[in-house]
């Protein structure tokens, strides 16, 4: 693992606190809306949503730092399934401006041949550019190409493949071709979409379709059975928090200084892992004298509430300091 993570972290901030400089604040407000709304879309696309520099500074400035969030909480699922693994080389596709290129920097150390594909010429240029300027040789040596992320696509094989918040922008067809492809170049490959009903069911069918491809899940499932949660009636996703900029109080309104992201996502190896014996699935609810805990376990098991109480003496602690996505129980209850 990284220990320079929230290096990482506050050096993306950094970077993106002044790509807004010289906009117009009503204009980088209405190419977010627009974006936004665009993106939120039914009709899946074959093309570039961003389209010029302004289009990336504000969406990059408003999305990025959630997107490298999220792409972090998947990541740190796999390194904890394969804690002695670290990719020597990273393809991303759709990577945009790269926040998944900063998540894999934030994860591991160590040196890295990143390559990162988008169709939006604009994205990788501005990619690019805040890579360049990072305090990160692996990211000021990433490869930024652009490639049509459609049916025909070819990607050069690497240890880690990821593709984030983009499958949702592709079509049925284009869609299952871009995991098929994931799965045959990639030793690792990590999904992440927006935890919605949508995303959940996007990342449920792509798991699906990386085990049949002799893929093995290492994260968040327990197991590589199938799921067993009931279509309609719940969605596996989970929350990531995000320090918000001024840019995201003036879109949504509100004051708050952050605001929760929620993400579903896979991660399945071609090598050994260890998946969690339980997963918590939701926000733990803390009760006087109790703490449930919804949790996703083996196949055999499916999903179950626990109720851990004080008489559970180093595991209550644990459980009331436990949060939503970690693994259940811990390996050691009594540490802090």
């Amino acid at each position: 693992m990284n220990a320079s993570a929230p290096t990482t972290a506050v050096s993306l901030r950094s970077a993106l606190a002044g790509l807004l400089d010289g906009l117009p604040p009503k204009q980088a407000a209405a190419a977010v809306e627009r974006l936004i709304a665009n993106y939120r879309g039914r009709t899946p696309t074959d093309a570039p949503v961003l389209r010029d520099r302004s289009d990336v500074a504000a969406y990059a400035a408003y999305r990025m730092p959630a997107t490298f969030e999220a792409v972090r909480g998947a990541l740190a699922g796999l390194a904890g399934a394969a804690p002695q693994w670290a990719p020597a080389s990273h393809v991303d596709v759709g990577g945009g401006t790269g926040a998944a290129t900063w998540a894999v920097d934030a994860t591991w150390d160590g040196p890295r041949a990143t390559t990162v594909l988008d169709w939006a010429e604009p994205a990788l240029a501005l990619g690019r550019e805040l890579a360049g300027a990072s305090g990160s040789a692996v990211l000021r040596s990433a490869e930024w190409r652009r490639a049509v992320i459609s049916s025909g696509i070819t990607l050069p094989e690497a240890d880690l493949v990821t593709v984030s918040y983009v499958l949702g922008e592709l079509t049925p067809e284009a869609r299952r071709a871009v995991v098929a492809e994931a799965a045959r170049a990639g030793q690792a490959v990590v999904l992440i979409e927006p935890g919605t009903p949508d995303g959940y069911l996007r990342i449920r069918e792509a798991r699906d379709q990386l085990i049949a491809a002799g893929l093995r899940v290492a994260a968040p499932c327990p197991h590589d059975g199938s799921c067993p949660i009931e279509v309609g009636q719940d969605w596996c996703h989970f929350s990531a928090r995000v320090s918000r900029s001024s840019l995201h109080r003036q879109v949504k309104g509100g004051s708050l200084a952050y605001e929760d992201e929620k993400f579903s996502y896979v991660a399945a190896t071609r090598f050994p892992a260890a998946p969690v014996p339980f997963r918590i699935t939701r926000k733990p609810q803390i009760r006087k004298g109790l703490v449930l805990l919804d949790l996703c376990g083996p196949q055999e098991e499916g999903l179950s509430r626990s109720t851990v109480t004080k008489r559970h003496g180093d595991l209550y602690k644990a459980a009331r300091d436990a949060e939503w996505g970690q693994e259940w129980p811990p390996a050691d209850p009594a540490a802090p």
